[in-house]
């Protein structure tokens, strides 16, 4: 049976405006970074789409990269789209990004109009599509001239390919130079994608999250639980089916030192004060000051997804709290 979403999918989501753009996020966004490659389960694929979909999380983000293997999460996503979304479109926003690393030889990596173009009508074969609603250069690239760059996000901008123009893993300066080539070229820069949470601290000390703010552009933060240690995943030790063991290739059992797991703990007695989850404290922590337009989630399991939503009912933080968070993580 075709999907039909749930008719009340847009009763309790918040949406927050993206800067001083006329774009509105949902906020919690899904991003497709981990379990949508071809490694997965399509039915699970689904589910989790179909999940945040039903709980008014529009905002879908992708890459170039992800899978595994590169560029199976698009295709994957892409055809779920065609087989179960496809009249859902205009109520979604579907996000991509180039920067990384993606295919062989000098064209397919780092910052070149070349490699962004190309890569972007890739991604749009992959997932059946005639524009995304956000394309992002995807890392900072010191060799390559940043008018190039920018000049390539304003051609797929005006190609019809992208809506919106996006930076990812800027620091505050080299964005806030990237934003006057982008505001002369007239082209709609809205958004910053950055790795951002109670242990992450960078885009506070890089300028990145003041600038945004100065500039009136959006944020959205991804790996907002830190691979899964912002969550009472790993207070007990680590399980077998945990990403650690299965996929160690972003989190490492040498992350998790004692000092480390002490602290986690410390931050899930807090949270038990608040009558919440560690992962619920962590989720709303970052959305604390109105700075963060959204924060991009991940899920192996619908059920992670909902348990993540409740952060919209979580109450605000006191100042006291704010500072044993801080005492805690910074120590």
């Amino acid at each position: 049976m075709r999907y039909i979403a749930d008719a009340k999918r847009y009763e309790t989501m918040t949406y927050h405006r993206c800067g001083n753009s006329g774009l509105m996020l949902p906020e919690l966004s899904l991003g497709l970074w981990h379990n949508f490659g071809d490694t997965a389960a399509y039915d699970n694929m689904k589910q989790l789409i179909f999940t945040a979909f039903d709980n008014g999380i529009t905002h879908f983000d992708l890459a170039n990269n992800y899978g595994p293997a590169y560029g199976s999460a698009e295709k994957n996503f892409g055809r779920i789209l065609r087989e179960e979304l496809g009249g859902y479109r205009d109520e979604l926003l579907i996000s991509t990004k180039a920067g990384y690393d993606m295919w062989e030889g000098p064209y397919g990596n780092w910052g070149s109009r070349k490699y962004l173009i190309a890569s972007l009508d890739q991604s749009l074969k992959r997932m059946g599509l005639d524009y995304v609603d956000i394309y992002y250069h995807h890392r900072m690239d010191p060799q390559t001239p940043l008018e190039e760059t920018m000049g390539a996000l304003d051609q797929a901008v005006k190609s019809g390919k992208a809506l919106y123009a996006g930076l990812s893993n800027y620091d505050g300066p080299t964005m806030e130079r990237a934003c006057r080539i982008l505001e002369e070229l007239k082209c709609p820069f809205v958004i910053n994608q950055n790795s951002y949470n109670i242990f992450n601290r960078t885009i506070e000390n890089n300028g990145l999250k003041d600038a945004a703010v100065r500039q009136k552009k959006g944020i959205i933060s991804f790996s907002p639980l830190a691979q899964g240690m912002l969550t009472d995943r790993y207070l007990n030790g680590i399980p077998e089916d945990s990403r650690i063991r299965t996929d160690g290739r972003f989190l490492k059992e040498g992350n998790l030192t004692p000092g480390i797991l002490s602290r986690i703990r410390a931050l899930n007695e807090l949270a038990a004060a608040r009558g919440e989850k560690l992962s619920q404290m962590a989720l709303k922590w970052i959305l604390r000051d109105g700075a963060v337009t959204s924060v991009l989630i991940g899920a192996s399991r619908p059920q992670q997804i909902l348990d993540n939503l409740k952060v919209l009912q979580s109450a605000p933080f006191s100042e006291e709290e704010l500072k044993k968070i801080d005492a805690i993580s910074l120590e």
